[in-house]
Order: structure tokens, then sequence, then C-alpha cells
């Protein structure tokens, strides 16, 4: 089974392209911590490189900005080509089957698009009854 489930922060901007058949693809990478922390007490973090197709990738290089949160879902996918200088070079990427976008939009983005923004809840505002005096119970 090849599975993998991210949670993480965008590094960089998504690029958003298409290839010569027309088909959408959008590649930008998630920062991801580690559960634990080293010997000197910092937390460590992993740089994945993931690649979103077709409608995926529409609404990735549309909606997403560095520094967003997003949970990813996808398998780990190794390639390799020759380089310039024929040099062999490996690359491994997660292919995103579902992004998830964590971070939530704000109303300046939702103005951008035109889209109508949430409403936000209200506090709800306390409600004062009037307390009846003991002669008033029925009891």
């Amino acid at each position: 089974m090849n599975q993998v489930i991210l949670i993480g922060n965008l590094t960089r901007d998504p690029e958003l392209s298409t290839t010569p058949g027309g088909v959408s693809v959008c590649r930008f990478a998630v920062a991801v911590n580690r559960t634990y922390r080293n010997q000197d007490g910092s937390q460590e973090t992993d740089f994945f490189n993931v690649v979103a197709w077709r409608s995926q990738a529409d609404f990735c290089g549309k909606y997403l900005k560095k520094g967003r949160k997003v949970a990813v879902i996808g398998n780990i996918q190794n390639r390799s080509y020759d380089d310039k200088d024929g040099n062999k070079r490996y690359v491994t990427e997660i292919i995103a089957n579902n992004v998830e976008f964590v971070t939530p939009r704000t109303d300046d983005e939702y103005a951008a698009d035109d889209a109508p923004a949430p409403t936000r809840p209200q506090k709800a505002k306390p409600v004062l009854e009037a307390i009846p005096d003991d002669d008033d119970m029925p009891f």
C-alpha cells in the first residue's frame, strides 16, 4: 500500500501550468514538522514536493498561497531524468489525490473572487430576565 497523509504549510506559492495535451498540473512544496524534538530541543521539519493534477491543480493554483496550511492525501512516486549535463537525477514527489485547505480564507480573499464571504457568528448577548419574588411563586 502506498498512501501518504501530510499536514503542513506551503513553502512557496504554487506553480500552475498545463501539459502540451492541455492537462492542468500544479506543483508546490509543503513543510511538515516532525512530532519529536532533537537533542538540542528544536523541532525538525521535512519538506515534500507535491504535484496535483486536473481540477485539483486548478483549485490549488487559484486558492493556495505561501504559508497556507494544507492537508494532502496521496501517494509517493519516484522518477528519474537526465539533466542538461547528462547526469541522472532522482526525484521523489507526493502525487496528491486530495488537497484540503486547512487555513480559512479571509474576507479580503472572498472580495477578490467576487464570492460571498461567509457570515461570521455573532456572540450571543446575555438575556436578562426578571427573577420573580418568592411571593409570586405558585408553591
